[in-house]
């Protein structure tokens, strides 16, 4: 049994880098877990991300942060007369002509999930996150260890 905390995913983590490739097909974001006596603290880098595109959930001591983040894409409606004849704007026409092209665009959904199994002596009720310069902290503090105690034994 481990004291730290232990990737659910660790085993696919494996490939990863034996075959130099990702098995999930998305963005996964690395993690550092440093241990103290007091607490376990999770440091997630999410470049482009910010406290709103973060999950963060709490089931039956696996914590699971994830997050999904699509890019928008706006359509712009057609000018229509009231016979139903579309007119597009001269202004919008030079709008477009001045707007670039794409030719490749691979970055249009990110997403990931992650998933922790948190030791025994951690304190669930009392985790806490924050998020600053794309970098999400967990903090989860350690539960106080039953210390092993004496019994007296009284005579009868």
């Amino acid at each position: 049994m481990m004291n730290e905390l232990s990737l659910l995913d660790s085993l696919f983590d494996n490939f990863d880098g034996v075959y130099g490739g990702n098995y999930r097909g998305s963005y996964v974001p690395k993690v550092d877990v440093m241990e103290t006596k007091d607490a376990y603290t999770l440091d997630m880098e999410l470049p482009g991300r910010n406290e709103n595109d973060v999950d963060i959930q709490l089931d039956r001591n696996v914590l699971t942060i994830s997050s999904k983040k699509t890019e928008k894409i706006e359509k712009k409606a057609e000018k229509c007369d009231e016979h139903n004849a579309c007119k597009n704007d001269k202004n919008e026409e030079a709008k477009k002509a001045d707007e670039p092209k794409w030719l490749l665009r691979e970055r249009k959904v990110c997403g990931f999930s992650r998933s922790f199994s948190l030791p025994n002596d951690a304190n669930g009720e009392e985790i806490s996150a924050s998020f600053k310069n794309g970098i999400l902290t967990v903090v989860i503090p350690r539960k106080a260890v039953n210390v092993p105690k004496r019994i007296e034994i009284k005579v009868a």
